[in-house]
């Protein structure tokens, strides 16, 4: 889920920077600051999108670098139990698939891959026993959040697409059509039942 935040902190301006007017230096340390950042608390931080304010600036001795106290909006996205999420899929292994979600990387084991006995090709997809259903690299999916660990740098971000509405968007629109189809034959179905129902009352 993407989220604005507005921080109040501290911005530590490196030396290499004071010849910049001091809000474009900010923003610059700022920029490089959060490039990379997490913390589960807040999430991934993806841009800083407006600074609100700059203080004064402060010379801690023996430090060299400007200290302002500054008002600034980030863009985040913080991953959600259940939240459905849309990606690429960027890695296939023996044991699932790797989805870039843009943000961030989530992982789908084999098992959640599809509703089928899925295994891994010599090709180097996974393919579906009875459906013949193909997954590889760069194929464009829907997936659901299902588990978030905050171990390590970043986390791990477990999905599934074993639910009606999920997968790859190719199987999502056959299913629609599919659907649709069935929707159809079933209409026709109960109108021609409906017209031979008249047709035995007017007898």
């Amino acid at each position: 889920m993407f989220y604005l935040a507005q921080v109040e902190d501290y911005v530590r301006v490196e030396p290499r920077l004071f010849g910049l007017p001091t809000s474009e230096s900010v923003s610059k340390q700022l920029d490089e600051t959060f490039k990379e950042y997490y913390q589960k608390e807040l999430g991934k931080v993806v841009s800083v999108v407006e600074i609100l304010n700059v203080g004064k600036g402060v010379i801690i001795p023996g430090d060299g670098a400007a200290y302002y106290k500054c008002t600034f909006v980030l863009l985040v996205w913080k991953p959600e139990l259940q939240e459905i999420v849309y990606g690429k899929v960027s890695e296939i292994t023996t044991f699932g698939a790797f989805i870039d979600m843009g943000v961030m990387n989530g992982m789908i084991h084999i098992s959640q891959t599809m509703d089928d006995y899925v295994s891994f090709s010599d090709a180097g997809s996974l393919s579906g026993k009875s459906s013949g259903r193909v997954l590889k690299a760069g194929d464009l999916c829907m997936a659901r959040i299902v588990a978030v660990s905050h171990k390590g740098d970043e986390p791990k971000v477990g999905l599934t697409m074993r639910q009606p509405g999920l997968g790859k968007l190719d199987w999502i629109k056959e299913e629609k059509v599919k659907k649709e189809s069935d929707v159809k034959k079933a209409i026709k179905k109960e109108g021609l039942k409906t017209e031979k129902g008249k047709g035995a009352k007017k007898k």
